[in-house]
């Protein structure tokens, strides 16, 4: 749903009915050819945020570009466009609309093979964050950078203890692990409680490990929420639970969308702000 950041890298293709029509070209993006519909189909339904609920299985990798670059084929039956993304770990991904074809996603990938080089060259050249924690290292927790400290039998980072990692090894995978274990713990009774009030109904809660966004909301009363949640600011997190609620009431980002997202939080603004400067920081 929102807050899918930048690292993403996505070029849309609109499929078309029956009628061939001139390709077109999309400003920023290649030129986007005409796919033709699968038969039967030739009015595919508005697009809707995806979520874990519409989307089937996903093909494995298979290297059908020039030079083995890894392909995703994923169907989602919500989709109204194809979707040709790059991965940060290197991997292009295709979303197939209701009524597409894979032979078409992947003809689509070959013929974009240049877009799809030219951004696995900027994933190249990205630095990785992902460095090694130990003994002092700053990690993001309730909106600050705060050192992990050590005592004789546990850690801690700010107020959060947790069992002390083997000193030899990097700490990180143990401590991400512990923060998502507080997130589990935490988050749903706060998604619960906040939907009780606004007299809203959920069918679940997941707490999730996602790289490109901090929530999303299933048209089925679904809501996933990334545990990095409890890394950011007390009140962000409290905006970010709102929003996907209010996308119970508007599954979209209109003005209407806005307008309950304001009577939910009303100092949504000061949390987008924040999110903005930094998202990337937090996720990466």
């Amino acid at each position: 749903m929102p807050h899918s950041w930048l690292q993403q890298l996505e070029l849309w293709l609109t499929e078309r009915p029956a009628a061939p029509s001139p390709p077109r070209s999309v400003p920023g993006t290649a030129p986007v050819p005409t796919p033709s519909p699968a038969s039967g189909n030739t009015s595919p339904p508005p697009a809707v945020p995806s979520s874990d609920d519409s989307q089937h299985a996903t093909a494995p990798p298979q290297p059908i570009l020039p030079a083995a670059i890894p392909l995703t084929l994923k169907k989602n039956s919500r989709a109204r466009r194809y979707i040709l993304r790059v991965s940060r770990d290197g991997i292009v991904h295709v979303t197939i609309p209701r009524g597409g074809t894979e032979a078409f996603a992947r003809r689509f990938a070959i013929e974009k093979e240049s877009w799809i080089r030219e951004q696995l060259l900027r994933v190249a050249q990205t630095p990785s964050h992902k460095a090694s924690w130990g003994p002092g290292s700053l990690v993001w927790f309730r909106g600050d950078r705060l050192p992990i400290v050590t005592h004789t039998d546990h850690a801690r980072i700010g107020d959060f203890v947790f069992p002390l990692p083997p000193r030899d090894k990097d700490w990180r995978p143990a401590v991400e692990r512990h923060l998502r274990s507080l997130a589990a713990a935490e988050l749903p009774p706060l998604v619960l409680g906040a939907a009780d009030l606004h007299h809203l109904t959920i069918e679940r809660v997941q707490v999730r490990d996602q790289r490109s966004r901090w929530g999303s909301c299933s048209r089925r009363g679904t809501i996933s929420l990334n545990w990095r949640l409890v890394q950011i600011p007390l009140f962000v997190r409290d905006y970010l639970i709102a929003h996907e609620l209010a996308h119970l009431r508007q599954m979209n980002h209109s003005r209407r969308f806005w307008a309950v997202v304001e009577q939910f939080f009303p100092a949504w603004r000061d949390a987008e702000r924040w999110l903005r400067e930094n998202s990337r920081r937090v996720l990466t």
